[in-house]
């Protein structure tokens, strides 16, 4: 006998593991990856991130960290969108200096009208104010940090950071292997805040052999010039990504 299709398929857990562990992210409501980022007039090489939570160990910074937001009141949830998550995204979108989606709904949905990812929200609340929204996906044994903002007037909290130690916890608590946060940008330190965590535990993606490889910047300057070697001239004209 046929098996009926879910009216509403989602991406199976070991699934998204796999994806993730091969270097692929979340898009809206698909998978992708890269290898090169255009910014400011020039092409930079993209070396996505991993954790492996049993290695993870807490220093100084991140143990003040969660002192310091200890009055705030935290609450996870399924993700379903709200106009409260949207107002907070839109104030915060207001004040950062890099692109980004015009909305929550853009960055995660694109008009899609079903999520295919098992999704869940972190919210901060002061008390009543939501101040903070950290949104994730779970894979059988893995979780994907997919977005975090959060009220400016609030920058000295440093929530973003805080909001990725909230999500390592909540790894850890349901016995994930890996957390990934994303990827960072050779010789472009804005994103370099995504080995906040833990440095120690952080690994790197190897995309030329397709393994993981603990992170060192030695390393992701190797790889990098790797990539670009390998990578034809012609493309690398600025016509192709300016």
């Amino acid at each position: 006998m046929a098996a009926t299709p879910p009216q509403h398929p989602i991406i199976r857990g070991d699934a998204l593991d796999f994806y993730l562990s091969q270097g692929y992210y979340r898009m809206h409501q698909d998978l992708f990856t890269c290898r090169f980022l255009p910014l400011d007039d020039d092409l930079y090489t993209v070396h996505w991130l991993r954790l492996r939570l049993a290695a993870v160990h807490y220093g100084p910074a991140q143990r003040r960290l969660l002192r310091l937001n200890e009055p705030f009141t935290v609450t996870i949830r399924p993700f379903q969108l709200t106009a409260e998550y949207e107002a907070l995204y839109a104030l915060y979108r207001s004040t950062i200096t890099f692109d980004a989606p015009e909305t929550v709904e853009a960055f995660l949905l694109a008009g899609a009208t079903h999520n295919v990812f098992s999704t869940h929200v972190l919210e901060v609340r002061d008390k009543e104010q939501l101040i903070a929204v950290g949104i994730f996906d779970s894979g059988a044994r893995s979780l994907a940090g997919i977005m975090n903002f959060y009220h400016p007037a609030y920058r000295r909290y440093s929530l973003g950071k805080y909001l990725m130690l909230l999500k390592t916890n909540y790894a850890r608590l349901h016995q994930k292997t890996y957390y990934y946060p994303g990827y960072l940008v050779h010789g472009y330190p804005k994103f370099d805040y995504k080995l906040f965590p833990c440095l120690a535990a952080t690994e790197v993606f190897d995309a030329l052999n397709g393994g993981w490889l603990p992170f060192n910047w030695n390393t992701v300057a190797a790889h990098s010039a790797e990539l670009l070697t390998g990578w034809p001239p012609e493309d690398l004209a600025e016509d192709n990504f300016s």
